[in-house]
């Protein structure tokens, strides 16, 4: 089974709906989850917001929390998630920000991604370095990371 068709099973053996908020992915992990037949059961809806503007626009980050950390932060992905899941009918909902590259800074280098993991009483971030793998492969790292952490959030619910 791939990491999708297992988030499916947890998620509907639970009756949780799930929401996304991608940034550097750009919803690789909504086309993940409803590559899967039948996902509709569970997947309510994904946003990408790519640029700052949207992040603000689409899921209430503030403004000052991209100026004070940037939109590569666990501070901006708790909003993202938390955003994500009050704009859904979701029960849970992952956010990902990240820099995919090429690029980065030595602040933060490429490979460098965050997540946020919101449900309706908690709010867990992290933040993964996964290298310098090029653009692609860090996309597809961030993307699998983040269902498994959807995973691990249904399955203690």
């Amino acid at each position: 089974m791939t990491l999708a068709e297992i988030l499916l099973h947890t998620a509907k053996t639970k009756d949780v709906h799930i929401a996304t908020a991608e940034s550097c992915t750009g919803g690789m992990v909504s086309a993940a989850i409803t590559d899967v037949a039948g996902s509709s059961a569970v997947f309510d809806r994904g946003f990408v917001t790519y640029t700052n503007a949207a992040k603000v626009d689409m899921l209430g980050v503030q403004a000052q929390t991209l100026t004070d950390f940037g939109a590569v932060s666990e501070e901006v992905a708790a909003q993202m998630a938390t955003g994500a899941r009050a704009n859904s009918n979701a029960d849970i909902a992952v956010s990902i920000t990240g820099i995919a590259g090429p690029g980065g800074s030595e602040h933060k280098p490429e490979g460098r991604v965050c997540f946020g993991i919101a449900s309706a009483n908690d709010c867990q971030t992290q933040t993964v370095e996964f290298g310098a793998l090029g653009r692609a492969a860090v996309r597809v790292a961030a993307r699998d990371h983040a269902l498994q952490m959807l995973i691990d959030a249904i399955s203690t619910l």
